[in-house]
This record gives structure tokens, sequence and C-alpha cells, in this order.
């Protein structure tokens, strides 16, 4: 297992490394220590070592850092977003807002770090939060980690480019509709019928208070059909005014799928939702709780299928970015966004170099059969969306 983890870990460097500086900075002499405190739903491992710390210790964003974590080593830059990089590829993620969040993750972007590392096996259960973690044999607890500088400034340049904020203030997004605000919408992309799909932020998480006008967004078009990649159905009917929503009184099926889409987990999971918008009556909605990443790759799967040209499935993915981030598509940030995101996904999905040059409908349809959804249900869910 090291050995593919390693290999796996220099795969994921040799494809992400920018330009680096052309003179090598100082190198600290000391190590940064700490131990993994908690591993979060999706294989990310919480420090029990604080953000402010690490840049105390002469450490900064930007940074490429040398990690140790469970008898195995790895560089990555440190960032504080899980956007800073790309799809697949790791980040040490610093968070620190003076009197507010201060902490350190290290993760894999939509990926699974405790999994990929060897070092906890996740078991979905249903009680509230919906998962438990089970350190595998071998590993010692606490599991230690250190960190040491690779190259100071090594992922700048790629860092700045990445910046993205938002907030879940109403107030700070006046420029947007309610509904843009909740990033809901209706799938526009060739060859979808008008009203079929719609995708959003979760209509009843309260998490980055955008539930409410997602619910409401929901409503007002009809949706009948939801599809939740987030939750769990425990978690899912635990949140605060679940009863008193519209989505509660629809169809619902619960995934509580994670943030790696090549695991077998949430191919399966995801087959299980193709499934049910072919069971079931539309208007159908995908959401997941930004609407984001999970919703944005379904929901590009389905376009995909029903006909939709790259630039379809990049412009409907992008809106997002512009609801959240205000990113336009007029600079090199919205391309950079997409490459690292949806494009490259669906290239890893499919199997292919670039989603410009192929028969997206053909290889949608080729990756549901793949992960096991029936070539009926797959002719159903293109009638139930034309």
């Amino acid at each position: 297992m090291r050995k593919v983890f390693s290999l796996l870990l220099a795969s994921i460097l040799v494809l992400t490394m920018l330009p680096v500086l052309a003179e090598p900075a100082a190198v600290l002499d000391t190590a940064f220590t700490a131990n993994v405190s908690e591993i979060q739903k999706y294989g990310n491992l919480v420090l029990d070592a604080k953000a402010s710390d690490l840049f105390n210790a002469g450490f900064a964003y930007g940074d490429m850092v040398e990690v140790a974590v469970n008898g195995q080593t790895c560089q990555m830059p440190v960032g504080s977003n899980y956007s800073d990089v790309d799809q697949g590829s790791l980040i040490c993620r610093a968070v620190y807002v003076e009197g507010g969040d201060d902490y350190i993750i290290l993760a894999i972007n939509m990926g699974d770090l405790a999994t990929t590392a060897g070092i906890a096996t996740k078991e979905k259960i249903e009680a509230d939060p919906g998962y438990v973690w089970h350190m595998n044999e071998g590993v010692t607890e606490p599991v230690a980690v250190s960190i040491t500088m690779a190259q100071q400034g090594g992922y700048y340049d790629e860092w700045v480019m990445h910046q993205l904020q938002r907030t879940n203030n109403r107030e700070d997004y006046a420029e947007l509709t309610d509904a843009e605000y909740a990033n809901f919408r209706a799938v526009t992309t060739t060859g979808m019928g008008a009203g079929k799909l719609y995708r959003s932020s979760n209509p009843v998480n309260p998490e980055i208070n955008r539930n409410k006008e997602a619910d409401a967004a929901a409503k007002e078009a009809g949706v009948k059909t939801f599809i939740n990649l987030a939750d769990n159905e425990e978690v899912m009917r635990g949140y605060e005014g679940f009863a008193d929503s519209y989505y509660s009184t629809q169809n619902i099926i619960a995934l509580n799928l994670g943030v790696d889409f090549s695991a077998d987990e949430f191919k399966a999971g995801l087959a299980k939702g193709i499934q049910f918008i072919a069971a079931n009556e539309g208007p159908y909605l995908v959401h997941c709780t930004e609407g984001k990443d999970r919703a944005g790759f379904v929901s590009a799967i389905l376009e995909c299928l029903m006909g939709a040209t790259a630039d379809d499935v990049v412009k409907d993915y992008m809106i997002t970015y512009y609801n959240y981030y205000a990113v336009k598509p007029d600079g090199d940030r919205y391309q950079a966004i997409a490459n690292s995101n949806i494009k490259k996904s669906l290239a890893t999905a499919f199997g292919i170099e670039d989603i410009a040059d192929a028969d997206l409908a053909a290889c949608a349809e080729q990756f549901l059969l793949n992960i096991g959804v029936s070539a009926e249900d797959i002719a159903k869910v293109k009638e139930n969306l034309k």
C-alpha cells in the first residue's frame, strides 16, 4: 500500500507542479510537528496544531512543503482553500482568521487522503454523522505528522491565481437574485429539455445559509424529484426546519457520497441516483452542499448524455463560480478553474485526453454502463430529460 501511495503522490506532484523560483530559497532547519486529531467525512486529516503556529514557524501560503505522515513522505503546497489546487492534488490547508478559525488540514482536493495513505477505512452508518473511521492494522495512534520546507514560494503564483473568496451573508450578494445566491438554476445545455433538470446548493442544510432560497426556488420550479449527493437519510431529516420545507414533501434519494469521483463508492452511489431519475417523475434537482463539485460533476455527466458540447458543459459549470466568487469569463482565472476542475474530472472519468475532441454523449453513456446503470435505465433517463 505504501509503495502505491508513494507512486500516486509522485504522479500528483509531477502533474501539478508549476514553474518554481529561479534561485533556491532558504530552507527552514526545523520541522513543524503535529498529530492527526480527526479524520473528516471525506478523508481529510485535521491536525492538532494551529495555522497561526505554522505561519509563526516561517511557513506561508504558496510554499511547497514536504509532509511525512504514516511513514510516508510527499510534497504539497500550503494553501487556504481546497480549490487552491487542481482536483486530485494534495494540499496543506492552513486556515487562519484573526479571532476566528485557526486550523490545519491535510487533504487531496476531491479525494480521500485517509484511504489513499492507508491510514484508516471508512464505514458508512445511519446514525449522525453518517460515517465512522477505523484505523488500519499497523497504524500507530496518534498518527504523527512532520512538515518541513521544500521550497519557499514554489507554488505562490499558482496560489494567487486560485484565490477565491465566498461569504455566507445574503447582503454581500446584493446583485444576485435569491435563486442565484442559492446557486439554483435550470440546466439548459444542448439536448436538455426546458425545465427538466435543475441544480443548486442544499435546500435543507443551513451550513452555508442558502437553504431557504434553494428550497423556495425548487418549489417555484415545481421540482418533484431530488438527488441529494451529500447526506444520508438521518442527517438530512435532522436539519432544523426540514419538516417544514417544500423539499421534505417530494421524492428524495439521500446518497451520502464522498468527493472522490473515481472511488467505487461514489460510482455505486451515482448509479443509484441515475436509477432514481429513471424511476421517478421530473422535474429533477441535483444538489450536494454548495451545488459546486459533486453536483457539478453529476450535472455534467447528464448534460453530456443529453448531447451537450464541451463549451456548454464548461459554461454551465462556471456559473457556480460567478454565483459564489464573481469569476467572470474574461480572464485567466476562469480558464484555469475550468481546466483544473470540470474538464479534468470529465476527461478522467471518460478515459480521454481532452473533452473538446470527444463524442461526449457516447462517453457519458459508456461511463454510466461501466458503473452499473442498465441500458434500459439510461434510455429512460434520456426520455425523462429530453
